[in-house]
């Protein structure tokens, strides 16, 4: 497994392992949505231990190959969980480290004290250079999990939907509780069975804090439908909770968030 964008528009793949043999790789699929693609080599490699959501503030290490310089390893800690909307990918469930990413690092694992993959490195945050500046992303554990799951099926990766567009709450340059307000909901839909209805503002998703479309976005792209997952809404004052029941997989993807 690796990023997407590491192979994108390639016309070979080749992997080094960490003995130094250089082999070709072969493209078994890749998704845009989450700029996760999987490969298949023919040389036996030991196997990673997938772990699950990692912990704030707890230490990791990123394996990769910065500038090309080889086989490299950088510790830090967790320095967020459940980063969405960031701008890099449509769908977004990032880890975020302090731990020093540099060119060459994407696609390498993100592990945690037990040596555990708690994440599939993709971004570095900045401004002016293409350099480690201690804000750095990986797609978490569970997510990652889900796409290569499915691309390894022949399937590709496809959201559930769940018939809601989002916008954002509170209005820009207003005050109140963050959250994701339901502008529209498709009749017959998930959303419309479970009773939600337009002007609803979701605050949780299977225990997840919603504080935005994109929370909500990711908060259900982990899940294989059929799924039920359990939502806290807000309505007139009042606390609303109530389980969506998720369809089959989208073949149109992302639709959730209004923009």
């Amino acid at each position: 497994m690796t990023a997407r964008h590491v192979i994108d528009g390639a016309e070979a793949i080749r992997v080094r392992t960490a003995d130094g043999n250089v082999v070709d790789a072969t493209l078994v699929g890749s998704d845009t949505l989450t700029d996760i693609a999987v490969l298949e080599i023919e040389t036996a490699l030991p196997a990673m231990v997938m772990g699950e959501d990692a912990i704030l503030g707890s230490p990791v290490c990123a394996i990769g190959n910065a500038f090309g310089l080889g086989l490299t390893v950088a510790c830090g800690v967790v320095s967020g969980v459940h980063k969405a909307g960031i701008g890099f990918n449509p769908i977004e469930d990032f880890v975020q480290t302090d731990a020093a990413i540099n060119p060459g690092v994407s696609g390498g694992a993100l592990i945690d004290g037990e040596g555990r993959m708690v994440g599939l490195v993709s971004a570095i945050f900045t401004k002016t250079s293409d350099g480690n500046i201690g804000v750095n992303f990986a797609v978490a554990a569970p997510l990652a999990t889900r796409v290569a799951d499915e691309i390894l099926g022949s399937r590709g990766f496809h959201p559930p939907r769940t018939g809601v567009r989002l916008g954002p709450w509170p209005p820009r340059g207003e005050t109140g509780r963050m959250a994701a307000r339901v502008l529209a909901v498709e009749a017959g839909s998930p959303a419309d069975g479970a009773g939600l209805e337009d002007g609803d503002r979701i605050v949780r998703a299977g225990g997840r804090r919603i504080r935005g479309p994109a929370d909500y976005v990711s908060a259900v792209a982990r899940l294989e439908a059929p799924a039920a997952i359990e939502i806290e809404a807000e309505r007139d004052g009042l606390t609303l909770n109530v389980t969506l029941r998720l369809w089959g997989a989208a073949e149109t993807g992302q639709d959730e968030n209004g923009q």
